[in-house]
């Protein structure tokens, strides 16, 4: 059945736990990041999304729910805002616990109100359509999310974002011999940002991995077919 193979899924999904942030990281008023799932660890400084800051996600939808799986499945809220053809299933294949996001696919020509309103409430807030925003709107929001202790995760690009992570397709696994299968799809993902994050930092993932959540990219490839388009 569909709902306990996602569920199945969201229980292998590997997280940084909250001892393991307290090793890395001193947090004010014990303020600990959103954890993330362990091989995005390495592209976040202090291995999680802090609160607070703005954490622009560019090439990759599926990178985007991958960011999520971990914070909702330790019951945290997250919401995407202005991804209409985002929908529910897609998530839950990726670990996303459903029941706490939040999708509004079509907020309006202004996403801002909608996205400042949940910024309020919500730990993690997705933003698409933030390229065509004001300098000032983005500003706000930037505000917005540090004074509530969210995070701000703008699709495309965002001038001083904390940190930016740029998700290229490299390769696909599974179709050996011109037939078969098609089950993970290899990316390079590059961060860079301000702070602690101003050194960049690359990694090759498999997005999604044979299961459908992100994994490691193995040392090895397999059989393989390029990304076309």
């Amino acid at each position: 059945m569909v709902g306990s193979s996602v569920a199945s899924r969201q229980q292998r999904v590997p997280v940084v736990r909250a001892s393991m942030l307290r090793e890395r990281l001193d947090v004010p008023g014990g303020r600990l990041p959103f954890p993330v799932a362990e091989p995005l660890v390495p592209l976040l400084p202090g291995g999680g999304l802090r609160r607070g800051s703005v954490v622009a996600v560019r090439g990759s939808t599926a990178l985007l729910l991958a960011l999520l799986v971990a914070a909702t499945a330790q019951g945290a809220w997250a919401a995407v805002v202005g991804v209409d053809d985002l929908g529910v299933l897609a998530a839950a294949e990726a670990g996303v616990v459903v029941r706490r996001l939040a999708l509004v696919p079509r907020p309006g020509p202004d996403p801002a109100p909608v996205a400042a309103a949940l910024l309020d409430g919500v730990g993690l807030v997705a933003l698409a359509g933030a390229d065509r925003m004001s300098p000032g709107m983005r500003r706000s929001l930037a505000a917005r999310a540090r004074q509530g202790g969210s995070v701000l995760l703008p699709l495309g690009r965002w001038p001083g974002a904390d940190v930016e992570l740029d998700c290229r397709a490299e390769l696909w696994h599974g179709a050996g011999g011109g037939h078969g299968r098609l089950r993970s799809r290899e990316v390079v993902v590059r961060s860079v940002g301000r702070g602690a994050a101003a050194r960049s930092c690359i990694a090759r993932l498999l997005l999604p991995g044979p299961d459908g959540a992100v994994a490691q990219a193995p040392a090895s490839k397999a059989p393989e077919i390029r990304a076309v388009g």
